[in-house]
């Protein structure tokens, strides 16, 4: 499968679904199926208050910040 062939609908459904497995995996310790990070949860927590008040993500300025550029 090759993104260029991909609906919109279908990349949506794609990120998505990798963003979920991603949190899934920063989320649980494999030696311990522990939850870790608290200070994950607080992002987590964060991105979400800002999804309900309309901002859909983060700027390239934090994204480059976060990054350490």
């Amino acid at each position: 499968m090759q993104v260029n062939n991909l609906t919109i609908d279908e990349l949506k459904a794609l990120i998505r679904e990798t963003v979920r497995e991603t949190i899934e995996e920063l989320l649980t310790d494999p030696d311990t199926n522990q939850t870790i990070k608290e200070n994950l949860k607080q992002e987590l927590l964060t991105i979400q208050k800002r999804r309900e008040t309309g901002v859909r993500g983060i700027s390239t300025a934090e994204v480059m910040q976060r990054l350490g550029l």
